[in-house]
């Protein structure tokens, strides 16, 4: 045990996720840090491009291989699964009605890509390698549980629901089409097209990273504040528990596909972590009678720190 903790202790203790610790903590104490909204947005295309593009060219670099397929097809299933999963224990832990439960168990079947992110930089911190093609899965896994979700919420009465606009709305989200678009261009321009732009995506990855998640703290922290009367204990031990069940499904995919360690952490990382971009946005659309400070306060604020200060360092330990 000594030996467990001391590690994780380790994995801890990086930059990254003591800024966002930073962040949490000025945000409970009411201090009026900010960061402006400009430059958050900026950040935040920065780090899709440049995580998008780095896979690309990884992936350039090592070729197309079975395991690609093959985790892809995990990804998308796990994406398709965990919300179910998700469902029922929010209906045997929670007294969220049927609606607001399918609405929460998707975000939780989708993923959050500063989680994604932030894994990948605290892998490099390691000098764990990963598979490029990690980042393709993460986009891969970003809509099917909005599927799971809506076909939950129909069995329930199908009360509030609409898809109107929503698969043009989510195929055209900036998340999405950037990490995308950045993953194929990185594919295409391979080695040379990352000498030509790595003074830009590489050098400064970390000290942008760690600015955006004390952004990140800053706006999970007064999330929990402002919407603390919605959290139940029921649904906050189901905050961090369901990350733990998420890694554990990809722990037992990804060993069965014989993922590298890095790679399986990433895997892992990816079904852990719930979505607080792409997903909201969806039930907005979707499930507009569904509680947005329920699903919001219980991904963004529970979950996403939950992930990022413990999360992490054990998935890490878990894989190695």
């Amino acid at each position: 045990m000594p030996g467990v903790i001391e590690t994780l202790s380790s994995n801890l203790l990086v930059p990254t996720i003591l800024f966002f610790a930073l962040g949490l903590l000025a945000a409970f104490a009411r201090s009026d840090l900010s960061i402006p909204g400009g430059a958050a947005k900026f950040m935040s295309l920065y780090l899709l491009l440049a995580i998008g593009f780095k896979g690309g060219s990884s992936l350039a670099e090592h070729g197309i291989h079975l395991d690609l397929f093959l985790t892809l097809l995990g990804g998308v299933a796990l994406s398709f699964a965990i919300p179910f999963v998700a469902f029922g224990l929010l209906r045997v832990m929670t007294r969220l009605d049927a609606l607001n439960a399918a609405a929460v168990a998707g975000h939780y079947g989708s993923i959050s890509i500063v989680t994604f992110v932030t894994a990948t930089s605290l892998l490099d911190l390691v000098g764990l390698s990963h598979d490029g093609f990690m980042v393709a899965v993460a986009a891969a896994m970003e809509v099917p549980a909005i599927l799971s979700a809506l076909w939950l919420a129909h069995r329930s009465g199908g009360n509030g629901v609409k898809d109107d606009g929503l698969w043009r709305d989510l195929l055209a989200n900036g998340s999405i089409v950037l990490l995308t678009g950045s993953f194929l261009i990185g594919a295409i321009t391979g080695g040379e097209g990352m000498q030509m732009i790595a003074p830009f995506i590489v050098t400064p990855f970390t000290g942008i990273l760690c600015l955006f998640l004390l952004d990140m703290g800053l706006s999970a922290g007064r999330s929990l504040i402002r919407n603390r009367d919605k959290l139940s204990v029921g649904l906050f031990a189901f905050g961090v528990v369901m990350p733990l069940i998420g890694a554990s499904m990809a722990w037992a995919v990804g060993a069965v596909i014989g993922l590298s360690a890095g790679s399986l952490f990433l895997f892992m990382v990816l079904s852990a972590s719930a979505s607080y971009i792409a997903v909201p946005a969806a039930m907005k659309i979707a499930l507009p009678k569904a509680e947005a400070g329920i699903y919001l306060t219980l991904s963004l604020g529970v979950s996403f720190p939950f992930n990022i200060t413990v999360g992490l360092p054990l998935y890490l330990w878990w894989v190695m």
